[in-house]
């Protein structure tokens, strides 16, 4: 068995280099062992003319460069032969990476998973503490990854955090930016970061301030939020006494008025104009309608909102997106889409290359249905009563747009659109009739991805969301 020594945890290039120098000499997986260790000594197949002698050109799909440059970063110390020896099998089999039930394909996937996810808990826990300093502020963190991920990670507080000049210290890694360029060096230990600043009571404030009883779940919440990131968090002293209060808490949530409309929301009805409440003439124009639906009354929906959220975009689009109701952000914006739903859906759009200029948005409900909690207004569904009075408005506005392609996001638009009840999992990802003999497309409504706890499901099904816009899209253009 020969021996190669790679100079650190994390050297990519030298395990390439090593393993393409023995796979051209035909050395097979169990004829190597692998060590990272101080001081590796020079040419490690010097002397060995053998081993110099290409035999073959090795060929590896993207995939697995990719794949090797993640794994690399886990702390298993045999990753390196896991890697070699998926190499040394994609030499006879190209498309052993598509083989989930393979042993190392499987073993290799994990410990990617794993390195994603170490890499997300850095971006989430990482908590920065100010130091003053002759030249002005500096923030340092003290993490402790799981994994060799600082390099990895690093990135996104460098564009996060451009202008703060900052350090995170880790006991393997640590990164360095000071406004201009990033660099890294050796590990240090715990002692060296600070413990305490003078804005970690602001942050416990703010905390305490945004936990919200009413939808605690704490299984879900220490599975985002793992014990063994508390120590380093300011507000983790906080966790505790705030879930042994939350059942009491929100009881007297449930018990209390309901909330009035904020400043805001009350000077934002007044100064909008009430409309008649019957409904005047069929409108002849969509901004008719847009007029008209202002003053519906066609279900109660209309007396606690703010307003009425129409739908927006340009009356010609060849692509409509139906979603559900409005929420919080649209009721006061009196606008479709530009709540937390809405921005994931323009990242969506964006990744699916379909441009929202060219979308026409609306919901199939256009009041918002909520329950006041406290400060809180908790979305509510919309009975299939609300969603059939507001379904003139709907077919109003299907009417006037004449789409090629209408998108239901989620089940209550399918279900305003086919008159029926929807289950997404089996209509998701193809063309349907409407009851017109138009087409529609069902796909998830993007709230549904805000909600997943799970990191991995969230990402997975994101993807999932992104081709469907994509295939909608795609399809629209062959009309």
């Amino acid at each position: 068995m020969r021996l190669i020594r790679l100079p650190h945890e994390t050297d990519v290039a030298g395990w390439r280099d090593a393993a393409r120098a023995a796979l051209l000499v035909g050395e097979p997986p169990e004829a190597l062992y692998w060590v990272v260790g101080d001081g590796a000594a020079g040419d490690l197949f010097e002397g060995d003319e053998a081993a110099r002698t290409p035999i073959v050109a090795p060929k590896v799909p993207r995939a697995f460069i990719t794949l090797t440059e993640t794994v690399i970063l886990h702390r298993d110390p045999g990753r390196f032969a896991l890697l070699y020896r998926l190499l040394w099998g994609l030499q006879a089999q190209p498309q052993l990476l598509e083989d989930a039930s393979h042993p190392d394909v499987h073993e290799a996937e994990q410990r990617a998973k794993a390195i994603r996810r170490d890499i997300h808990k850095m971006h989430a826990f990482v908590r920065f503490r100010e130091v003053e300093e002759p030249e002005g502020a500096i923030f340092i963190a003290w993490f402790e990854p799981d994994n060799f991920i600082v390099e990895a990670a690093a990135p996104f507080f460098m564009r996060r955090f451009t202008g703060m000049r900052w350090s995170i210290l880790t006991p393997d890694r640590c990164a360095f930016w000071d406004g201009n360029s990033l660099r890294f060096g050796e590990g240090v230990s715990r002692d060296q970061a600070p413990t305490e600043d003078r804005l970690e009571a602001l942050w416990r404030i703010y905390y305490a301030n945004i936990f919200n009883p009413a939808r605690l779940k704490v299984a879900a919440m220490t599975r985002e939020m793992p014990r063994r990131y508390w120590k380093n968090l300011p507000e983790a002293e906080l966790i505790g006494p705030l879930i042994e209060a939350a059942g009491e808490r929100a009881q007297a949530m449930v018990a209390a008025a309901p909330t009035a409309p904020s400043a805001h929301a009350a000077a934002e009805a007044r100064r909008r104009p009430v409309a008649p409440i019957v409904d005047a003439d069929p409108p002849q124009t969509l901004a008719e309608a847009k007029a008209q639906a202002v003053g519906c009354r066609r279900c109660p929906l209309w007396e606690p909102a703010t307003q009425t959220v129409f739908g927006e975009g340009p009356a010609s689009a060849r692509l409509m997106m139906v979603g559900e109701q409005p929420g919080d952000r649209e009721d006061l914006a009196g606008a479709p889409f530009v709540g937390p739903a809405g921005k994931m859906l323009d990242r969506a759009l964006a990744e699916a290359g379909v441009p929202r200029t060219e979308v026409y948005l609306t919901n199939a409900v256009k009041h918002f249905k909520f329950e006041p909690r406290g400060k809180f207004r908790l979305h509510k569904t919309p009975d299939t009563g609300e969603i059939a009075a507001c379904r003139f408005w709907l077919e109003t506005e299907l009417a006037f747009v004449k789409p090629q392609l209408t998108v239901a996001l989620g089940a209550s638009a399918a279900q305003a659109l086919l008159g029926r009840k929807v289950t997404i999992g089996r209509e998701r990802g193809r063309v349907t009739a409407l009851p017109n003999g138009e087409a529609l497309w069902v796909t998830v409504h993007p709230s549904y991805l805000l909600r997943l706890p799970d990191e991995e499901a969230k990402a997975r099904e994101y993807a999932r969301f992104v081709e469907d816009l994509r295939g909608a899209w795609a399809w629209r253009a062959t009309k």
